[in-house]
């Protein structure tokens, strides 16, 4: 009887591995041991975090992915931060999932920029602690995540040579960057509202929103870009997508986009449930894709 107790439990694990791989992450950690530059407070909403998710050492391919997940700029959405980072370490890609400060918790550009860039200045520090390729280090982001990662794509800089914090020493451009179905417009009519609101306030100037609607931002020097979206999707318009990819194409910058008939707003990997028989095709182009940049196995 114990002996047929023991292979049951054993047989569930076994089930439960297979149906979410949980790849255990480190602890999360601030940003900024010290407290974040513009914080309001001192509570969990006030303090920007890196979660990370590391492969097994005998597949990482030594590439990492800084994640910003989707909310309208007002929440962050667990299916497309904790999933993505899984899924990135099935393919020996380190995943980083990024908490950054929210409108709904009373912040506006450009303390997110902060958070992202600093997030990405702190990874590329890490690199040889972590085992990682300084110059194989991409940002995503889904919806309003995806316009946070296309904004480092084209808000970027060198870092400081004199900062006193050598974090700050260093390069924020990524290496390259995937976009799904992500806000890239803060301009009417293709804006999408609420992240507008939450991001820039209620009345924000014809100057801010110019620098935020980052498919006018692009130039020759933003990194190589994946993008994804369904041509229905009611809470993004589709021309976000589109109007960065010709802005990629215009100035000469590698790119691949994808685009689908069919599919909902917030579909991340497929399913808002961790579902590996489930995934939506985009992700199968995207490996193609990172395969091409390097970031992926021999």
């Amino acid at each position: 009887m114990a002996h047929r107790f023991c292979f049951a439990a054993f047989l569930i694990l076994v089930l439960a591995a297979k149906a979410f791989p949980q790849n255990q992450p480190r602890d999360p950690f601030p940003l900024w041991p010290e407290g974040a530059p513009g914080a309001l407070g001192k509570e969990d909403k006030d303090i920007p975090t890196l979660s990370p998710y590391f492969a097994n050492p005998s597949k990482a391919t030594g590439a990492a992915v800084l994640i910003c997940p989707g909310g309208g700029y007002g929440a962050l959405a667990p299916h497309e931060g904790r999933d993505y980072a899984l899924w990135l370490n099935e393919q020996g890609i380190a995943g980083f999932v990024l908490k950054y400060r929210l409108g709904s918790n009373g912040y506006r550009h450009p303390v997110m920029l902060q958070d992202v860039s600093r997030a990405m200045r702190t990874i590329r520090s890490r690199a040889a602690e972590w085992k990682l390729d300084s110059g194989r280090i991409g940002v995503m982001g889904s919806s309003a995540g995806g316009h946070l990662a296309s904004t480092l794509l084209t808000h970027f800089d060198g870092g400081n040579p004199g900062a006193a914090d050598p974090v700050e020493r260093v390069s924020s451009r990524p290496d390259m960057g995937i976009l799904m179905y992500a806000v890239i417009s803060m301009a009417d009519p293709n804006a999408h509202a609420g992240s507008r609101k939450n991001l820039l306030g209620e009345n924000p100037s014809p100057e801010r929103i110019e620098s935020l609607s980052n498919e006018k931002q692009v130039t020759r020097n933003t990194p190589p870009t994946f993008l994804f979206h369904t041509v229905e999707d009611p809470g993004v318009k589709v021309e976000n997508s589109l109007d960065f990819a010709y802005a990629l194409r215009r100035n000469g910058v590698p790119f691949a986009l994808h685009l689908y008939t069919r599919g909902p707003h917030g579909i991340g990997l497929g399913t808002r449930q961790w579902d590996p028989e489930a995934r939506h095709p985009w992700t199968a182009q995207c490996l193609l894709w990172l395969k091409e940049q390097g970031f992926l196995g021999k």
